[in-house]
């Protein structure tokens, strides 16, 4: 079996900043990595599972309200970091990440790597369109999550999890 690159989106984009998960999915679409799947999310858990396969890379891409916060302020976490920050922060969605991953984990479904990035939201009211933080912050976070898709396939490549079209690694 191969692993992939998977990167979700997860946000609500009727819901002003959470919408920057699946904007940065849009603007990946424009020139996507061969072989990488991307998928928007409304961060249920079980869809968000059914995403990925263990043997995968998964980058998550999210909007977070964190206390104190810094609108615009980007972060990458790995997964066990983004559940304890969890308690830390909020989410729009009735499950935050942390719930996700632990359900993952609980179901020994949690995949190859994950990683998390971020940004802090400002305004999470309904309609659509971004605070200026978030706006500014948002070609940034395109080129962390493009970088990190990079680097996902450098690491199954290394670990053997991925092969050319020959079939070998």
């Amino acid at each position: 079996m191969t692993g992939r690159v998977v990167v979700i989106g997860v946000g609500n984009p009727f819901r002003r900043d959470d919408g920057a998960g699946p904007a940065v999915i849009e603007a990946l679409r424009a020139d996507p990595r061969k072989g990488t799947v991307l998928a928007d999310s409304d961060g249920e858990p079980g869809r968000m599972l059914g995403l990925w396969r263990r043997q995968d890379a998964v980058v998550v891409v999210e909007v977070v309200h964190a206390h104190p916060g810094r609108p615009g302020r980007l972060h990458t976490l790995t997964a066990e970091r983004a559940a304890r920050c969890a308690v830390r922060s909020a989410s729009t969605h009735a499950l935050g990440l942390g719930e996700t991953f632990a359900l993952a984990a609980a179901l020994d479904r949690m995949p190859r790597e994950l990683t998390v990035h971020a940004v802090e939201g400002e305004d999470f009211g309904l309609g659509r369109g971004f605070s200026t933080a978030v706006a500014d912050a948002l070609p940034e976070l395109i080129r962390h999550v493009a970088k990190a898709i990079d680097e996902a396939y450098d690491r199954l490549r290394y670990a053997g999890a991925l092969t050319d079209d020959r079939g070998t690694a």
